[in-house]
């Protein structure tokens, strides 16, 4: 059987709104996610060597962790739980989304492991049951099963389709020096929590959400995480004067992205910033998304 491989595209989130902290202990969520183009990529085949064999290429940080930490192996091992799998799997990855940055680099490689294990085996496994497994991996995984824009409530998990906005053009920039901890990001926000469900900002935020007009960027952790690392603002501020449209911090960061006119006012934007990674991509939409991790034809994890 040959190889198949996946994309596990990057995603930010156009609109975060963090409230108040949860009985479970975590936090209650209203976001719209976007995915992006920028991807990692998924080689999967069937090996005769029993077990899970994972390769993770242009990492040094991931490659140097134990195999069974990270969730390309979890959702791999899952999955071969819940199927009945027999024989071994050798797996692939190549990283280009960086890591730590509030893109959902690894959430999005577990989804993509997902997929790319059901297109590979051939074995059915109910929607349902794809979903909890992604949950289980992690808070935001069962949206990279679906892609595009899309509302995600609770704690992110639970996600609903939205319209697709147009197609736009993105500049990322990845500080190279500047990682920041997701539980630090939320620790630092939980004294400045006083949102509560009936605020009129959460009824607007719903009816916003279903319009497919261009999202006005908003996120909750920026005056937190800003205050912690000021670059990240200097960022921001350089990206609109760049010409961005607008522009903010990616989940808990530490990636900033604008949103620009045109791919030729992005790449002169990208100049500004020497020392840092950057990546010119665009919004991806629930189709073309679908299509790049189900393959042509699919619909999404229901018909896998």
């Amino acid at each position: 059987m040959p190889p198949i491989r996946v994309p596990a595209f990057a995603k930010v989130n156009l609109r975060l709104d963090v409230l108040a902290r949860r009985a479970d202990g975590y936090h209650e969520l209203r976001t719209v996610f976007q995915s992006i183009s920028l991807h990692d990529t998924l080689q999967l085949e069937r090996s005769r060597k029993p077990g899970i064999e994972l390769d993770i290429l242009s990492d040094p940080i991931l490659a140097s962790l134990s195999q069974r930490e990270n969730l390309v192996w979890r959702a791999a091992e899952a999955f071969r739980r819940n199927v009945s799998l027999r024989g071994g799997i050798r797996i692939t990855l190549k990283k280009r989304v960086p890591v730590g940055r509030g893109l959902g680099g690894g959430s999005s490689d577990a989804a993509a492991t997902l997929a790319g294990l059901v297109r590979l085996t051939k074995r059915r496994i109910a929607p349902e049951r794809l979903l909890e497994i992604a949950a289980g991996l992690g808070a935001d995984v069962p949206f990279f099963l679906f892609g595009g824009r899309a509302l995600g409530t609770s704690r992110g998990d639970e996600v609903y389709p939205l319209p697709d906005s147009k197609r736009q053009t993105l500049l990322v920039v990845s500080p190279r020096d500047i990682i920041v901890s997701t539980r630090d990001a939320y620790g630092w926000l939980d004294r400045r929590l006083t949102k509560n469900p009936d605020n009129p900002r959460l009824w607007s935020f719903c009816a916003l959400c279903w319009s497919p007009q261009e999202d006005h960027l908003s996120n909750d952790f920026e005056r937190v995480v800003f205050r912690q690392y000021p670059r990240l603002a200097r960022i921001r501020r350089v990206l609109l004067r760049g010409g961005a449209a607008e522009a903010a911090l990616a989940g808990s960061g530490s990636a900033v992205f604008g949103i620009f006119p045109n791919p030729a006012q992005a790449r002169r934007s990208a100049r500004l910033f020497p020392g840092d990674q950057v990546f010119l991509c665009n919004t991806l939409s629930r189709k073309a998304y679908t299509r790049a991790l189900w393959g042509p034809g699919a619909g999404g994890p229901s018909r896998a």
